[in-house]
C-alpha cells in the first residue's frame, strides 16, 4: 500500500533550510505517520464511554465494533486517554 501525500507544517530553526534534507525529513515524517496511523493504535488510544449502559470500553475489537456502525446512539462518546 503506498503511502498518501499529506499537507505537513514543520517548524524548524533555521531560516534557509536545505531543501533536499527538507525533502528527506518530509518523506520520513509521511512515512512514520503511515505506519502508525491506523484502527488498532486508534482504539488502543481512546475507549468508548456508553452512559446508557453505564459501561466504558476498553477492548480494541469492541471498540471498533461501535466506531463502524452505521448509526451510533446517543450518549455514546470516544474518550480519548491522553
Amino acid at each position: 500500500m503506498k503511502a498518501g501525500n499529506r499537507d505537513l507544517l514543520v517548524l524548524t530553526k533555521f531560516n534557509v533550510p536545505n531543501v533536499a534534507a527538507m525533502e528527506r525529513e518530509l518523506k520520513f515524517l509521511n512515512n512514520l505517520l503511515f505506519t502508525i496511523e491506523n484502527l488498532h493504535t486508534f482504539c488502543v488510544a481512546n475507549e468508548i464511554i456508553d452512559v446508557n449502559k453505564y459501561k466504558i470500553i476498553t477492548k480494541p475489537h469492541l471498540i471498533q465494533q461501535v466506531i463502524r456502525e452505521r448509526s451510533i446512539k446517543p450518549f455514546v462518546f470516544v474518550f480519548n486517554k491522553n
